[in-house]
């Protein structure tokens, strides 16, 4: 119970814990206006309100969007992004993150944490019935397979969620090529952000790498197994949104 509340509040404050993790301000029009009227323009593209508008001072072209819905809605950027994106490469960044605002991605991904949470919770219920369960009756369940089950499912749990976490991503770059009417310039700005991020890895709290649309811990998930990977590849994202462009959308 206290897990699924715990679940519960995070979807309900998505947005000001994300920009509370990421040291995120807010940015008014007067300070940002070329940010500002991107992110109008976007929004109105997509049929979506406008969002609050956070900046993150940091050198990495990076950002990402949160919200338990698009009437709460916050999309946060890095003057890494404004330094060395064009007007149409952002605004192919900022169209990704409407896809995820759009798409009620910060639902989806709080009902896969609870499910998450759920299969570890049985998982460590086999645990300790494999070390104190009764064990004598031939209808009582093998301790062995109890305790492999106890080890094993956390780890298909956060498999799901990772999986997850890659389908969404793909999913919100195949919206924002929607809505811009053109995959290029998400094509052409995930490549500048991949390279760029790469040489400027930053710290942030890992369960929020997640929402960003590179993975900001360069070092680690490159160490990790395919499957493992928060995000997918930058470049199977490139070639999923340029095949889009030769099938005309």
């Amino acid at each position: 119970v206290f897990g699924l509340a715990i679940c519960g509040a995070s979807y309900w404050k998505s947005d000001s814990l994300a920009v509370r993790s990421a040291g995120a301000v807010p940015i008014s029009e007067a300070d940002a206006p070329r940010l500002h009227a991107a992110v109008r323009e976007v929004a109105h593209r997509a049929g979506t309100p406008m969002p609050r508008v956070y900046f993150i001072d940091s050198p990495q072209p990076n950002a990402f969007a949160t919200g338990r819905n698009p009437e709460h809605a916050v999309v946060a950027v890095t003057r890494g992004l404004l330094d060395i994106t064009d007007r149409d490469e952002l605004m192919g960044v900022l169209a990704h993150e409407m896809g995820h605002i759009r798409n009620r991605d910060i639902l989806i991904g709080s009902v896969a944490a609870a499910i998450a949470m759920a299969i570890s919770f049985v998982a460590n219920m086999a645990m300790w019935a494999s070390m104190f369960g009764g064990g004598g009756d031939d209808d009582s369940p093998n301790p062995f397979a109890l305790l492999l089950m106890a080890l094993l499912a956390p780890v298909a749990a956060g498999l799901l969620q990772m999986a997850l976490s890659r389908s969404r991503e793909y999913e919100a770059d195949r919206a924002g090529a929607e809505i811009m009417g053109d995959p290029e310039p998400l094509a052409r700005a995930l490549l500048k952000l991949e390279a760029v991020a790469e040489q400027t890895p930053v710290a942030v709290n890992p369960a929020q790498s997640t929402a960003y649309i590179v993975n900001p811990l360069r070092g680690r998930e490159a160490k990790a197994a395919r499957w493992f990977m928060s995000h997918p590849p930058v470049e199977d994202r490139v070639a999923r949104l340029r095949s889009m462009q030769v099938r005309g959308l």
